[in-house]
Order: C-alpha cells, then sequence, then structure tokens
C-alpha cells in the first residue's frame, strides 16, 4: 500500500495502480465485483422544447424512442429523424412565398 491520499472533499477512490472497488480476499460483507457487462439503455434526459410546427415537434418526440433502445439502435432512429426534417426544411423552400399586399391579377393573354 501506499502513502497516496485523495484531495479533500474528493470521493474515495483507489490510489494509482490498485483496482478500483472491494474486489480481494478481505473484500468484505456485502462486497459486488464489477461488472464487465454493458450496461441497459438508459435515458439521456436532453429536453425537446416544442417548436410551433407540428410536424417538426412529432419528428423530436420520436428521437426519445432511441433512449429505449441499445446504441445500434440508434442509427435507425436518427436517420428518420433527420430524413423528416430534411423533408420539412425542402417544403418550406417549395411553397411559393406570400407576397404582401393584395393579390397580382393573373396575366392576360
Amino acid at each position: 500500500m501506499s502513502d497516496w491520499m485523495p484531495e479533500a472533499g474528493t470521493p474515495p477512490v483507489s490510489p494509482p495502480g490498485e483496482p478500483d472497488g472491494p474486489t480481494g480476499p478481505g473484500a468484505g460483507p456485502g462486497a459486488v465485483a464489477p461488472s464487465h457487462e454493458p450496461a441497459g439503455p438508459a435515458p439521456l434526459g436532453v429536453g425537446r422544447t416544442p417548436t410551433g410546427r407540428a410536424e417538426v415537434d412529432a419528428l423530436l418526440e420520436r428521437l426519445a424512442d432511441a433512449d429505449h433502445l441499445p446504441a445500434d439502435g440508434h442509427t435507425e432512429v436518427y436517420e428518420d429523424v433527420h430524413r423528416g426534417l430534411k423533408d420539412a426544411l425542402t417544403s418550406l423552400d417549395a411553397r411559393p412565398a406570400a407576397a404582401p399586399g393584395p393579390p397580382r391579377p393573373a396575366p392576360h393573354p
């Protein structure tokens, strides 16, 4: 064992070069060995602010689906949302902008 001590006010950690947590023969009752299994899906807790456009808000809510999927399932959700947002932006460009004032009369042949 070394004379290494963590700074005051920091959570307890194992000294450098020693394994973290109780894993040896003298670990004591109730000691839990570290798991080498990947953690399950967990929500990221990222807030989504409504935009006021129902189509876009629905797509942003779809991002929450990734919170319940393993990492290899995130790509499908992200690509789906990206495609939907791209379509929404494209549709904005496709609509003619309304000119201010009364509508212009149609040209006569």
